[in-house]
């Protein structure tokens, strides 16, 4: 008997696209940014590695109503609050804001639409930042895995939500 794939916070995007092709509507109609899981370069690069915890950050929704929503689909167990986990994005602009410290951009855009994935760029940029100056981060959607990734490294960041496709993310280090 096969086993079929059990859905939970860190479950990646394309493990659950290839598992249960039917919810990729309902992935979409979390959040507009997840109309970019049609285009096969994408679905590829970025569903590969994003997980739902940060789909759910992504779309500004609760993890557990994300997971509860598409294990419901599928006739699969509610989730526990606790089972399920939060991404903390910040927002609000931070005291360490001065548009005069941003030391580097980079705008990832053309690295997406190419079916490239700009993560290791963006992380050997980031442990080259000095501490004090800012990297500013220009992307058609919330990059939550690098965010996920840059605060494991003691990194701090603010995302500013410019349209549904345009997202400025400065990080600096402390």
């Amino acid at each position: 008997m096969e086993q079929k794939l059990i859905i939970t916070p860190k479950t990646k995007i394309l493990q659950i696209l290839e598992t249960y092709p039917q919810l990729e509507e309902i992935l979409i109609g979390v959040t507009p940014a997840f109309k970019r899981l049609k285009n096969p370069l994408l679905r590829k690069t970025i569903a590969r590695v994003t997980t739902l915890q940060q789909a759910a950050a992504i779309g500004n929704v609760k993890v557990q109503d994300l997971v509860n929503r598409l294990r419901h689909e599928v006739g699969q167990d509610t989730l526990s609050e606790v089972e399920a986990g939060e991404v903390n994005i910040h927002y609000n602009c931070p005291e360490w804001y001065e548009p005069s410290k941003i030391n580097r951009r980079f705008d990832i855009r053309s690295m997406l639409d190419g079916g490239e994935m700009p993560v290791h760029q963006v992380m050997a940029d980031l442990k080259d930042l000095p501490r004090g100056e800012i990297y500013e981060l220009t992307a058609p959607l919330l990059t939550v895995p690098l965010i996920e990734k840059a605060s494991g490294l003691g990194i701090d960041h603010w995302v500013e939500k410019k349209s549904e496709d345009l997202f400025l993310i400065r990080f600096m280090k402390q």
